[in-house]
């Protein structure tokens, strides 16, 4: 009980600090008009699909996110050589992948698996900690990453948390996109 308390308490602080810090980095990041172009839908209304591209200002490896329509960032990451679909969500503390994509990785938890209780917009729902070996986007790789599985109603789409973000060099807002660097 003591460590879901401590857990809940950490990812209450991050999700408080997180936001704040992104804004501030936009705001020392952006041209002096302040102006962004905002991302549009692709033809036909669909969601205009991620982009993520080398950046030449970034570091040695680095990878430029661009936000979707509804200014989420969307990726499509290689985790232990398989792909992927993540939302960055800086105010989750891990990864958290849904059952049916760690399936997908061969990662197939018990029930009895389920020890971590995870705050989320619908409650504390119950997670198995897992390890990663490897999670790379567009050439930017951390190892030995920690991550936990969900049941799929849980969890609408799986979630790049802080525990690969903090690994990072650095991470930052900057001209409306992220830019990660290894």
């Amino acid at each position: 009980m003591r460590t879901i308390i401590i857990f809940a308490v950490a990812a209450l602080l991050l999700a408080g600090v997180a936001p704040r810090y992104l804004e501030k980095a936009a705001l020392q990041t952006q041209p002096a008009s302040g102006a962004t172009a905002p991302a549009q839908p692709s033809a036909g209304g669909a969601l205009a699909p991620q982009t993520v591209r080398p950046s030449i200002a970034a570091g040695p490896r680095s990878a430029v996110l661009s936000p979707d329509s509804r200014g989420h960032f969307n990726v499509d990451a290689s985790v232990d050589g398989r792909r992927i679909h993540f939302m960055v969500d800086t105010g989750a503390t891990i990864i958290a992948l849904r059952e049916s994509e760690a399936a997908r990785l061969g990662i197939h938890p018990a029930r009895r698996d389920y020890t971590h209780g995870i705050n989320t917009a619908n409650g504390i729902a119950r997670a198995a900690p897992v390890n990663l070996d490897m999670v790379e986007i567009g050439g930017v790789t951390v190892r030995n990453v920690a991550a936990v599985v969900m049941p799929d109603q849980g969890l609408n789409e799986n979630l790049l948390g802080m525990s690969f973000l903090s690994r990072l060099h650095r991470f930052e807002y900057r001209e409306g996109r992220l830019v990660l660097e290894e």
